[in-house]
């Protein structure tokens, strides 16, 4: 079986593990703060928190910047359930913005008139999340200048980006931004989980530029416990200042985490190579390939392509069964989020947000990840043709 994506660990990652295994500290010791460290540097931005999943960071997100029984919390409809799941946690409500037809990220011409219609019913959210969908950065620039106008916070739900960047264009000259830094959000958010760019078994980090949010998130993961020592106390002691979570990384993830962002930049190479020759060997037939911007650099944790309007959906399933039956894991990314029997019982219905719908009756994604053979992608490409 060729999966759609899979971790890639060598020895020296397996060696830096089996260190910890004979350290004095397996839970949370010195290789946090070094990961978050590593982490941060490689980002550019101020502060890290790494927390046991990406699931985690988005909720520990959404209540270091007050999220709360009442607030409205947007976020796009194509992704992983988590990212609108984070605001239920907290008691807000939850929406969506639907996708661009070509990018699969926010479309921002619809964020901007959901906005609109918002402020005059009194509405707007506290936070909106865009979210990095395969690796391709959202237009980032566009989204922190509504915030602007429109007094929400950013959470950039990154997990499918760490190695992405974009261009920032200024009247003399440009400058590369890396997903990350924080630059027009308030957190971003980074999975570690072994089928995204790098991983720690499982695990996520939250980002940000902002002392006060990190303070409060690093406070949440541990239970809401402070361990600062007080005048005149025993440095044994401990007090509760919020009510938080057991959301802790440990060393040893930690340990495999300071190893593999040593090599993001490496498997992002890789991963476009990859995406590159399936472009090459794709173009004529009748489908849509991931849309590659100018100025923006995409990790591709996945490789997306959707199916031309000659293909139903049912037609699309039978290839996805075809594939599967050569041994070819290919998969779907995502179905739209307000579909779901959850989501349907908070009020959202089918028709509700058409363009993603659209995208996910004729989507699939083939394999994506660094140790794919050219062998075994040539493999997947004459698969591909003959399912077709």
């Amino acid at each position: 079986m060729i999966p759609y994506a899979r971790q890639n660990i060598i020895p020296k990652e397996i060696q830096a593990v089996n260190k910890v295994l004979k350290s004095n500290f397996l839970t949370q010791g010195p290789m946090v703060e070094k990961f978050e460290k590593s982490v941060t540097k490689y980002t550019k931005s101020k502060f890290g928190t790494a927390v046991n999943s990406a699931t985690s960071a988005l909720h520990l997100a959404c209540l270091a910047l007050g999220v709360k029984k009442g607030d409205y919390v947007w976020t796009s409809v194509n992704t992983f359930v988590a990212s609108a799941n984070c605001a239920l946690h907290c008691g807000a409500k939850i929406d969506f913005i639907d996708i661009h037809p070509r990018t699969y990220n926010i479309d921002i011409q619809q964020l901007e008139l959901k906005l609109k219609k918002a402020k005059k019913k009194n509405k707007l959210p506290k936070v909106v999340i865009p979210v990095h969908f395969a690796g391709l950065p959202c237009d980032m620039q566009k989204i922190y200048a509504l915030s602007k106008k429109y007094k929400f916070k950013i959470i950039e739900d990154a997990s499918h980006a760490i190695g992405s960047s974009y261009k920032l264009f200024s009247r003399n000259s440009q400058k590369t931004i890396k997903v990350g830094s924080c630059l027009h959000s308030d957190i971003t958010i980074f999975s570690f989980h072994p089928v995204k760019i790098i991983t720690t078994g499982e695990g996520g980090i939250a980002l940000t530029n902002k002392k006060n949010l990190n303070e409060k998130m690093k406070l949440l993961r541990s239970h809401g416990i402070s361990r600062k020592p007080k005048k005149n106390k025993n440095s044994w002691y401990y007090e509760q200042i919020y009510l938080g979570f057991n959301y802790r990384i440990n060393d040893i993830q930690s340990s495999l985490g300071c190893e593999q962002i040593k090599r993001v930049d490496k498997f992002v190479k890789r991963r476009n190579e990859i995406a590159d020759y399936y472009n090459q060997k794709l173009s004529h037939l009748p489908i849509n390939l991931p849309l590659k911007l100018a100025g923006y650099n995409s990790a591709y944790h996945l490789y997306v392509i959707t199916l031309s309007q000659k293909f139903s959906e049912n037609q699309r399933d039978r290839i996805f069964r075809k594939m599967r039956k050569k041994g070819i894991e290919v998969n779907l990314h995502y179905i739209p989020v307000h579909t779901h029997p959850f989501f349907r019982k908070q009020g959202f219905k089918r028709g509700d947000f058409k363009v993603s719908e659209s995208y996910y009756q004729k989507a699939l994604s083939l394999p994506m990840y660094p140790s794919l053979s050219l062998k075994k992608q040539n493999y997947v490409i004459k698969c591909f043709k003959e399912c077709l």
